[in-house]
């Protein structure tokens, strides 16, 4: 995958899979430490050990719709690439952790890629499940929920035109002033 973003898109997809009913993604940049840390937490229904070495074989899936899975074997090759790793910490029945760390100015780092959309995606396309969403650069740190965002809109849909505008809106800004003002969301 070309870009970070479509790393977390996967990650989730793989939590939802699972049974999650609850993920919380992570995202951490310390430029102080060129450190990138992309973390996935969910109370899915776990791995074992076995699974676990087995899961970053490409030619491994527990997914029905096709026999091969790239999303963590082309995850743990690039922070390979990039000076960092791929852990995951997984317990049957508990769930499980993947944590993604990049060096943050290596020229092979893929692009953040389009973070608004992607957290945007994630919030209305998964509307049963506890999102949340932390962003940290340096010393600030961006904080969403979906139990927030829909206690706020109490019972309004996501899916809503004004809804989504104001979703696009706030994401962009927010993730913006993270960086110290504008930023191109595809970066």
């Amino acid at each position: 995958m070309r870009e970070i973003s479509l790393h977390i898109l996967d990650l989730v997809q793989n939590s939802n899979e699972a049974g999650a009913t609850a993920v919380k993604l992570e995202i951490i940049e310390d430029l102080s430490k060129d450190s990138m840390i992309i973390r996935v937490s969910d109370n899915g229904r776990g791995m074992n050990k076995q699974l676990r070495q087995l899961v970053i074989d490409p030619f491994i899936t527990t997914r029905t719709t096709r026999r091969i899975g790239l999303g963590l074997p082309l995850m743990d090759m690039s922070t390979k690439r990039c000076g960092g790793y791929l852990n995951i910490d997984s317990t049957p029945g508990e769930g499980t952790v993947i944590e993604a760390m990049y060096q943050h100015s290596h020229f092979d780092r893929p692009p953040m890629g389009n973070l608004v959309e992607t957290i945007k995606s994630i919030l209305v396309a998964n509307a049963a499940l506890q999102f949340s969403y932390y962003h940290t650069v340096n010393n600030k740190t961006l904080t969403v929920s979906s139990q927030e965002i829909s206690d706020i809109l109490d019972g309004v849909p996501l899916t809503q035109p004004d809804v989504l505008i104001w979703l696009h809106g706030y994401l962009s800004d927010n993730i913006a002033n993270l960086y110290g003002g504008a930023k191109d969301e595809n970066n």
